[in-house]
């Protein structure tokens, strides 16, 4: 019996040195056998990513196209300078934003979205809506277009407060809590503005 054991022993020692030796050992392993734990230990390329971070990224870039689209008619057609600055502000921030998501889309092998790819999204302007804005000139302006970035703002939120729930993407996930609190304070201050227009 000793020497059954003795046997058994030797033939485990060996197999656990095969496979330290062809680099199949998990850090458990490593460490029983003296190994490195972390020389065989590689983070992956790109932090891993679900259905809903992608479905985020793919929602959010034309949802922050048409606000730009938006802040884009400001500069010719307000008369409320702090709607003007605020426009810039929308355009610079959500353009930046749109760029680090079409990124995302590009690692991780997904399409960067058309037209909205068919999908739903919250607070979208609807087509005669936006000509309906690119029309006004002056206050009328500046109240549409508070009403309906408000509008679209909150539709972000949902958005960003979905991914937060459901991605696994830390990055995205990031995101949509930077875009939560960015567009909450923009609210507030459209809201401010609306009130006293």
């Amino acid at each position: 019996m000793p020497t059954n054991r003795k046997m058994s022993t030797t033939v485990a020692a060996g197999a656990l040195a095969l496979l330290t030796a062809c680099g199949g050992a998990t850090t458990e392993q490593q460490g029983m056998s003296g190994g490195n734990a972390t020389a065989t230990t590689s983070a992956p390329a790109t932090p891993a990513f679900n259905d809903a971070d992608v479905r985020f990224a793919q929602m959010m870039i034309p949802h922050h196209e048409q606000a730009a689209q938006m802040a884009d008619l400001a500069p010719s057609r307000a008369h409320d300078p702090e709607i003007k600055e605020l426009a810039a502000k929308i355009k610079a921030s959500q353009g930046q934003e749109i760029q680090t998501m079409k990124g995302w889309l590009a690692q991780w092998g997904k399409p960067v979205p058309s037209g909205g790819m068919g999908h739903e999204m919250p607070g979208m302007v609807s087509e005669k809506d936006m000509k309906q804005l690119a029309a006004a000139k002056g206050p009328r302006f500046d109240k549409l277009f508070t009403q309906r970035m408000i509008a679209h703002h909150k539709g972000a939120i949902e958005m960003a407060r979905h991914e937060q729930a459901d991605g696994s993407n830390p990055q995205a996930r990031e995101l949509a809590k930077s875009i939560e609190s960015t567009q909450q304070a923009e609210v507030a201050r459209l809201q401010k503005i609306l009130a006293r227009l």
